[in-house]
């Protein structure tokens, strides 16, 4: 696989779907901690999938307005690379978690209109990585994994600090004018390789991996 393209699959749940990953050429693994999600996995279900994960493949842990003591568990129960955060958590939450725990943060931000951009700005330099994700509807019970695109357009030429990862509604049919419209070198899919709510599908992430490699 290239060095300058990298592929997140989250919210995994199977230890198939973890082989299907590596497999393909994914470089990320996500583990999704949030009840109301079709791709939540509890601490005791996630500890044998991360300790499936090759070398060299990351494994990530997405939470969503996490409290310490939900992370103490987590990060003692499992074995992680890097925490992701998915909800509305301050710049001054991000910097304790990062000094708490000394794993690499994530922050993700929802991005609908150009005004949005500010937030990454905000961010950028203190996480150390960034997740531009479409912004949940108001209604929606989902911080992300909605299947929902935002316009690409709006991140042409953008340049941040931290190193950034787009998410949003990609799936293998649309990966590829997803990374060329936006110069994205990282990719990270939930739905979009999904037969079914929280079902992972192997041609499906197989066939995704290739159209960003490809891209």
């Amino acid at each position: 696989m290239p060095a300058d393209i990298s592929v997140k699959i989250c919210g995994l749940r199977r230890p198939q779907d973890v082989a299907a990953v590596a497999d393909a050429g994914g470089r990320y693994v996500g583990f999704t901690f949030f009840p109301k999600s079709p791709r939540s996995v509890d601490i005791a279900g996630a500890a044998p999938l991360a300790a499936a994960v090759p070398v060299g493949v990351c494994k990530v842990a997405l939470t969503v307005n996490a409290d310490d003591a939900f992370l103490d568990s987590l990060t003692q129960g499992v074995v992680l690379d890097m925490l992701q955060l998915h909800g509305s958590e301050s710049v001054e939450r991000v910097a304790h978690i990062k000094a708490r725990y000394g794993l690499p943060v994530m922050k993700a931000i929802g991005v609908a209109e150009a005004a949005d951009l500010d937030k990454i700005d905000l961010y950028s330099g203190v996480a150390d990585q960034l997740l531009i994700d479409a912004k949940p509807p108001k209604d929606a019970d989902l911080p992300g994994g909605n299947g929902l695109a935002f316009d690409w357009q709006l991140l042409a030429g953008r340049v941040w600090r931290s190193p950034w990862m787009l998410a949003g509604g990609l799936t293998p049919d649309n990966v590829a004018e997803a990374i060329q419209r936006t110069n994205a070198y990282q990719v990270d899919v939930a739905s979009g390789v999904e037969s079914s709510p929280g079902v992972k599908d192997a041609g499906l992430i197989d066939a995704l991996v290739r159209a960003a490699v490809n891209a």
